[in-house]
C-alpha cells in the first residue's frame, strides 16, 4: 500500500503558535545567540494515491507541491483517500491528529462529506475539490468551477447588455437542477425579473412541450429601481398568435445545460419555438469543449477560466513534471496558494483576500462558496470559441 507522509514537526495548531523562551542577552564581547528556528507548518492533501483515480490523486499533489515550492511555504502532508468515503475521513483524522493546519482535497463530494464533521470541530479548515456547492459551509469551501459560479457570470454580463428578461431550458437532472438554481439566485441578487424555468426529459417531444410552455408567455416586468427583489407569480399568457404566424419568443435569453445528443435535440427544438437570433443563448462550460456539440449554436455564450491566463500554470507544470498539466491539478495549485498565504497570516484570514489563481481570481466567502473571475467566450461554427469579455473581479 502507497502511502505518502512527512512527519508532522507542530503537534497542532496552537503548539504551532507558541513562541520559545527568549535567550537571556549575551555576554559583552561573547558569540551571538542563535536565531529562533520559526515553526514548520504542515498542510494535508487528501488525493486518491491508489484505486483507479490514482492518475488524478498523482496531478493533485503535483500541483499542490507546485504552488508550494518557495521558500517559507508550508510543508505538504501527502495522504491517500483511496478514493473512497471512509478512506478519505480516516486521512482526515490523521491529519487532525498531526495537527496540520489545513486540509486540501478530498476530490468528491461524497468524500468531503466524510470529511466535514471531522475537520470543523478540530477547526482546520477544508478546500476541497468536488464542485457540488451543496457541500459548501462555514470552513468547508468547494473549489472547483461550479455551475453557480458560470450562470452568475453569465446573467451579470446579460444585465450589462441590457438583456434581463432570462428563461431556462434545463435537462431533468442534478446538472440541469443546479443551473436552475444558479440562474434563481444571479437573477435575484442582481435584482433582475425572475427568470422562466421549464425542465424537459431527452427526448424530443418534453423539449418542445417545454419550449411551447416559455413561449406561451410574455417575460415578466423589470423591478422598479431599489425595489426589493421578490419571487413573482408566472407572467400572464401572451396573446395568441393568428393561425399560421410564427410563434414569439418574449424573453431576451435562454439558459441551457445541456450536451452531446441532448443539446442536438435542443437545438433542433428553437426555431419552432421562436426562438431568434436576437435571444442570446447560454450556457455552461463544457460548451468549451468540441465534442459537446456546441457549434450547432454559433453565437451562444459560456463562463470559464481564461486560457491565456492559465498558460503560464501550464508551463511551469510543464517544466517541472515534464508532462502536460491536468486540467484538474489547477485546484490543488489554487488550494496550496491560499494553504501558503493562511501559514503566513493564519488560517482564520483566509477569506479576508482574493488570491491568483490559475485560470483567474478568486476568493472565499465565510459560509463556504467561491467566487471567480470568469471570462464569456461566444461559440463559433467552428475553430475555438471567442473571447467576448474579459474575466471579471471576482466580488463583480
Amino acid at each position: 500500500m502507497l502511502r505518502f507522509a512527512w512527519a508532522s514537526v507542530c503537534l497542532s495548531l496552537a503548539l504551532a503558535a507558541c513562541v520559545a523562551a527568549p535567550y537571556p542577552p549575551p555576554v559583552a564581547g561573547g558569540p551571538a545567540p542563535p536565531p529562533v528556528a520559526a515553526p514548520v507548518r504542515h498542510v494535508a492533501i487528501l488525493a486518491p494515491l491508489t484505486g483507479p483515480r490514482s492518475d488524478l490523486g498523482a496531478a493533485l499533489v503535483n500541483g499542490a507541491q507546485l504552488a508550494l515550492d518557495v521558500p517559507g511555504a508550508p510543508v505538504l502532508d501527502v495522504r491517500d483517500t483511496f478514493g473512497t468515503p471512509e478512506g478519505a475521513a480516516g486521512a482526515a483524522r490523521a491529519a487532525v491528529a498531526a495537527g496540520d493546519i489545513l486540509i486540501l482535497g478530498p476530490l468528491t463530494a461524497a468524500e468531503t462529506a466524510a470529511v466535514a464533521p471531522i475537520a470543523q470541530p478540530a477547526g482546520i479548515p477544508v478546500l476541497a475539490f468536488t464542485n457540488d456547492s451543496a457541500q459548501s459551509r462555514p470552513g468547508v469551501w468547494t473549489m472547483g468551477v461550479t455551475p453557480g459560479q458560470q450562470v452568475r457570470r453569465l446573467v451579470r454580463l446579460l444585465a450589462d447588455r441590457g438583456k434581463v428578461h432570462i428563461a431556462g431550458l434545463l435537462p431533468h437532472s442534478d446538472f440541469g437542477h443546479a443551473m436552475e438554481t444558479g440562474l434563481s439566485d444571479a437573477t435575484i441578487e442582481y435584482r433582475l425579473p425572475p427568470p422562466s424555468l421549464r425542465e424537459y426529459a431527452p427526448d424530443p417531444g418534453s423539449i418542445a412541450a417545454a419550449l411551447a410552455e416559455l413561449a406561451s408567455h410574455t417575460a415578466p416586468p423589470v423591478p422598479a429601481a431599489g425595489a426589493a427583489a421578490t419571487v413573482q407569480p408566472p407572467p400572464p399568457p401572451a396573446p395568441p398568435s393568428a393561425p399560421g404566424a410564427p410563434a414569439v419568443f418574449a424573453y431576451d435569453a435562454l439558459l441551457l445545460a445541456d450536451t452531446g445528443p441532448g443539446l442536438a435535440m435542443v437545438a433542433d427544438a428553437l426555431p419552432a419555438a421562436g426562438v431568434q437570433a436576437s435571444t442570446q443563448i447560454v450556457g455552461p462550460a463544457l460548451w468549451g469543449s468540441p465534442s459537446s456539440g456546441a457549434s450547432r449554436l454559433a453565437g451562444a455564450w459560456y463562463a470559464a477560466g481564461d486560457p491565456s491566463l492559465r498558460a503560464a500554470y501550464e508551463a511551469r507544470y510543464q517544466q517541472k513534471y515534464g508532462s502536460p498539466a491536468p486540467a484538474i491539478s489547477d485546484l490543488a495549485y489554487d488550494s496550496a496558494g491560499i494553504a501558503r498565504a493562511a501559514a503566513a497570516s493564519g488560517p482564520r484570514a483566509i477569506t479576508t483576500q482574493s488570491y491568483a489563481g490559475a485560470d483567474g481570481a478568486l476568493q472565499l466567502l465565510p459560509d463556504g462558496h467561491v467566487r471567480r473571475g470568469l471570462a464569456v467566450f461566444e461559440v463559433q461554427s467552428s475553430g475555438p470559441a471567442r473571447l467576448i469579455a474579459p474575466p471579471s473581479a471576482p466580488g463583480a
